[in-house]
Formats: structure tokens, sequence, C-alpha cells
């Protein structure tokens, strides 16, 4: 079973293309700037406010301060839980991960941190070492389902095995920062509190990280290519040995490791920045390298700088590229449908990329979020970097960066508005690729749909992630088939998963006019659908119309039809032969068709899963439309205008 898994893992989690550029752009900079002189001794060099500053705290805003105080005091009789062996083991027994039991103790000691960081009274150290004291006697950081990165058989965590993974690098960075933060109030209290502390995320994180080299998200053993894991996981490690580690020498080898691995997630990430993972992923992608960047650039003196590569620069703008309406992104494959895309780190990157609508893109979703008048998000040290740039963002220009089109041509992802800077009228995104992306879904061709900032023609993105996620039965998911995109279903047969499934004559262009995409999806399907040409193409006449046509030819026709799909998450009826109706949230919109061509069906599906109903609260349609008189070469169009 633990091989099945791993070998799903490869497929679905493949970065991109077999071959890559070996940039090296981070190791080159750390030669360069000669790191290994240029690195810090000792981490409270770096400006960051420490529990001493007291007139940082204390001059927070009154309703952060209050706000903080008293998530803290919920926590003041929090009994620190046991991680049971059935709580592991439930993820071989029926795939649930179990994700709250191990986000709850985090959750309370965050709070705690920050509750005595904007209180310095001392009120709730005593929770916080029994915080840390929890982690230490716990035997593993991690989430149950990826255990199987262990030798021992998967459900219960190796004592003699630490291994490292998203779990254990966030646990790794929280209590390195509580360390730091903390260590000479806990010395007050025992001296053995900081010792021991050290120690665990020494022997759990920091020496394992050290000594080996075949974790995969490392990249380092040529063993597949990495994904987010690694920018996210690198963040936290390099934070931890830049906070704890004594010997210099050591902790410069450590940072050397660091940016090689980085280097690994840099080069397979091609040259138009894309993130394939989609736009929430890439708070864990991009952003993660930023922070990544941002701290050895802080640990430096300001000489590791890589801000003016344009690759850097790219996997930056990304974010506002894949942006619709607020707080709707494009969100092909396991992505989010809406993400608040951590504002502080958009605003940030794009100061230092010199980007001024990516800046002033980070300063409008903050203000949209209220920063400033409610506590943070996220890791203590991200929360400080939250508070430390308030009042800047705070007095910063605003933008709703709604930008006209844009074309990744190596990710094979577009997008167009009717009018850039507005949200009024159609907007569309639509895809090409392979079909063995980041948490990929059988896609190829498919597109997505807004009106007026609303969502018309959707991806549903994806259900509550359990066991059979990641497994071979992944495709097995309705929301990861073709045939629940907007994607022709071929002589019965869908997309399948896989490398060799590929796009291809991927093209767009773009004018005051119009926005064309187009795209050959026949390569998508295995042989049993025997098609040998799909040229999807999608044609948004601005300020009039989108268009959807196919241009198709057939080895031969086959008795299971053929049938064009639409997921809408607006109401559908037939307003007339021809023409269907989809009520959407403040908009009616008309899909017209030809009737000899095609015969609609309407098919409402409820959503249940707490994922998906996030997004889909009300369920969702598909409209199937149903090939008439299937010949081996045909066209078929479906024009979406909007209702007089």
């Amino acid at each position: 079973m633990k091989k099945i898994i791993l070998i799903v893992l490869l497929a679905c989690f493949s970065f991109g293309a077999f071959s890559y550029e070996k940039r090296n752009l981070l190791q080159k900079e750390a030669e360069e700037t000669n790191l290994a002189q240029a690195l810090v001794n000792d981490f409270s060099t770096l400006d960051f406010p420490d529990y001493t500053d007291r007139e940082f705290w204390n001059n927070l805003p009154e309703t952060i301060r209050k706000e903080y105080i008293q998530d803290a005091e919920e926590y003041l009789d929090y009994d620190w839980p046991i991680v049971k062996a059935t709580d592991y083991i439930e993820i071989i027994r029926s795939g649930d991960r179990k994700q709250e039991v191990y986000a709850a103790p985090r959750a309370a000691l965050v709070a705690l941190v920050m509750g005595e960081l904007a209180e310095g009274k001392g009120r709730f150290t005593d929770q916080i070492v029994n915080g840390a004291w929890y982690y230490s006697e716990q035997t593993w950081w991690g989430w149950s389902a990826h255990l199987t990165a262990q030798k021992a058989p998967h459900g219960l965590p190796d004592a003699d095995e630490p291994v490292i993974d998203l779990g254990v690098g966030e646990i790794a960075n929280v209590l390195s920062w509580t360390w730091f933060l903390f260590k000479d109030e806990f010395d007050k209290i025992h001296p053995l509190i900081s010792k021991r502390l050290k120690d665990e995320i020494m022997k759990k994180a920091v020496i394992p990280y050290y000594e080996r080299d075949d974790f995969w998200w490392q990249g380092l053993d040529g063993s597949r290519h990495v994904n987010n894991w690694n920018p996210w996981t690198n963040h936290n490690m390099l934070t931890a040995i830049l906070i704890l580690e004594d010997d210099q020498q050591q902790k410069i080898k450590g940072v050397q490791k660091v940016v090689r691995s980085l280097d690994e997630f840099v080069n397979v990430y091609p040259d138009d920045g894309g993130c394939d993972e989609g736009p929430s992923y890439w708070g864990r992608a991009g952003a993660s390298l930023y922070q990544c960047l941002d701290l050895l650039k802080r640990a430096t003196g300001g000489k590791f700088d890589v801000y003016d590569n344009q690759l850097i620069k790219n996997m930056g703008n990304y974010i506002y590229k894949a942006y619709i309406d607020y707080p709707y992104f494009i969100n092909f494959a396991d992505a989010d449908a809406t993400t608040g895309s951590r504002p502080q780190i958009i605003y940030s990157y794009g100061k230092d990329i010199g980007d001024p609508t990516m800046q002033k893109f980070g300063a409008f979703l903050a203000e949209k979020q209220d920063c400033g008048k409610e506590t943070p998000g996220g890791k203590i040290d991200e929360q400080i970097m939250q508070l430390m740039h308030l009042e800047e963002i705070k007095n910063a220009e605003t933008e709703n960066a709604r930008i006209s089109d844009f074309w990744l041509p190596q990710t094979e992802v577009a997008g167009a508005r009717d009018q850039a800077g507005s949200s009024e009228g159609f907007f569309f995104a639509a895809k090409g690729g392979h079909n063995a992306e980041s948490h990929n879904h059988n896609d190829l061709g498919t597109c997505v749909l807004y009106f007026n900032g609303k969502p018309a023609l959707i991806d549903l993105g994806r259900e509550t992630y359990t066991a059979k996620t990641f497994s071979s039965r992944r495709y097995e998911i309705w929301t990861m088939q073709s045939q629940y995109h907007q994607l022709p279903k071929i002589n019965g047969v869908d997309q399948m998963q896989g490398r060799n499934f590929v796009a291809s004559n991927t093209n767009f262009k773009a004018d005051a006019k119009k926005a064309v995409f187009s795209t050959d999806i026949s390569k998508a399907y295995p042989e049993e659908a025997a098609v040998k040409k799909w040229v999807r193409t999608y044609q948004l006449d601005r300020g009039k119309q989108f268009i959807v046509h196919d241009d198709y030819e057939l080895e031969k026709v086959l008795d299971e039809p053929t049938t064009i799909n639409f997921v809408t998450y607006c109401k559908v009826s037939e307003q007339k032969p021809g023409i269907l109706l989809l009520k959407g949230d403040g908009f009616d919109l008309e899909m017209k068709y030809n009737t000899k061509s095609v015969t609609p069906q309407i098919e409402f599906n409820e959503v249940t899963d707490a994922g998906l109903s996030r997004y889909w609260p009300d369920g969702i349609t598909r409209i199937v439309f149903t090939v008439n008189n299937p010949k081996t070469k045909g066209k078929n169009e479906v024009v979406i205008t909007k209702k007089n």
C-alpha cells in the first residue's frame, strides 16, 4: 500500500516537465555575496521585536492588543491533549487525516505566545511552558498522512527515525520562535525548560535536516520534482537553524543546504512564473519562497538579494494575474475559489521586486481583510511580520488589480476581462498544460467564466482531503474528472492522468476588441476515445459575448455518446429550445446552442462536502450537451451573453 501511495503521489505532484534548466540562481547569489562570511552569528541582530521590546508591543493598536489577550485567556486552563495512537492510525483505517488533533494545541500555543507578547505581565508564561513541554514529550510533530516518509510501516510514527514533513516544519518554526522569545523567562522558572525545548527541536527537526538528503521535498536526491512543500518547509527549517544553531560553521552549512534545496524549487519553475498549484497554493509556494528570500537577505545584512531576477519577479506577480475580483481567484486543480492570499507578503514582495501593481494589490487585500483592526493570522513569525508592517501598509496606496489580460506561455494559462480596472461584464480564464501537474485534475482545456465578478462557469476545486485524495483512487473523486469541468466526454471516454496526456498547439491572443484562447486537447484522452483532433477555443468579444467553440475529428464514432459538459453555480432552466437561462448572483445570462447539433440535459448536484460547501453551498449544476447524430468530423459552438 505504501508503494502504491508513493507512486500516485509522484504522478499527482510532478512539477512541470521532466527536463528543466539548472538555473541554480540562489546558489550563484550565495557565492557572489559570500554568504558564509556575511551570515549573522546572532538571530537577535535581525531587528525583530522580542519580548523585552515593550515599546513595540505596548504601542500596537488597542483593539489588537485586547484581542490577543482575550484569545490567550481562553487557554489559561487549557488541558494539553495527548495525540493518541488511534489518532495516527485513523489514516490507515478510514483515511481521516485527523488534522484537528494536531491543529488544536498549535493554535493554543500561538495564542498564548501572542497574548503574552501583547500583555507582557507573565500571566501566560506557565501555560507557554506547558505547551513547550507538551511538544517536547510528543513522539512526532507531523501529520499522519505523511508518515509514508518513514521506513517503518505507515500508521504510527517511528521514534527512532525522525522524519520532516510539513507539520514537523511548522511546529519547529513555532517552537523556535517560542524559545527565542521566552528562553530567558523560561530560565527564571527552571533551567531545563529552554534546554529541553532546544534539544527536542534539534533532535526532531534540525539534525535530521542536516543529516538527510532523501526527503523528497528537498529535491536533493533526484527522485522527483518538488512542489510547495519545498519552500514552505525550507522556510521553517531556515528559521530554526538561524535561531538555534550555536556552531557558526554548522549554521553556514545548514543555510547553504537550504539554498541548494530552494534552487530545486526555483529550477523547475516555468519562466512565466505560473504556479500550476493555483493561487491558494501560491501562498505556500511563491509566497513561502519570498519568506525564505526575505530571511536570507536579513540574515546577510542585505547582501543576499535576487529581487532583480525576472523569474523571481514573475513568480511574485503571478498572484494578481490569477485574480478575478475580490475574493475570487482562478482555482484550477485543487486550488480554492477564494483565498486571503497573504496581503503583507504580497505587499512586501511587490515592493522588493519593484512592482507597484503587486505592492498596491497587497495593500488593497489588507484593507479588505481589516488588517490593523483584527489580529493577523499565521505562525508567530508571520504575525510579527504583519504587525511590523501595519502602519506602512495602512498608509499605502491601494489598487484592486483587475488587469485586462494575461498569458503564461509555459504554464499555458491565460485570462482576460471585458475592461481593465472593472469587474463589470465577463472575465474568463483557460488552461492547457498536462495531466501530471501538481495537485492535478484531468482538466486540459477547461475554463472558468465570471460575470460582474461573480461565478458563472466554475471549477469545483477539491473536496476535503482524505487518504483517497492521494491514493491510486484519486480520479474516482468526481471533482478530479474531466466530465465535471468545461470539457467533452469523447465517445464516452474521459481524459486520463499522466505526463503523456497533454494539450498541444496552445495559443492566446488579445487586443482591445477580443481575447482568444485555443488548444488541441485530443492527446489528453486515451486511445479508446478514438479522437484525432479536438480544438477547444474560447473567445471573449469584449463587452459583448463569450464563445465556446469546438472543432473536432474522430477516428470513428463509437456506441457511447459524445457529450460536452459545463459546470455552473448558476440556476439553470430552459428558456426555449436553443437557449438556456443561467441565473447567477445578481445577473442573468443566456447560453445559446444549436438544437440540431446538441441536446442539453440539466443535472443539479447538492454539495455536502465541507470543503466544497465553503464556495458552492447552494449546490452546482452540470449541463450535459449530447452530440446529435455524431460524425467523425464536426463543429459545435455555445454563445453566452447577458440577458437583455
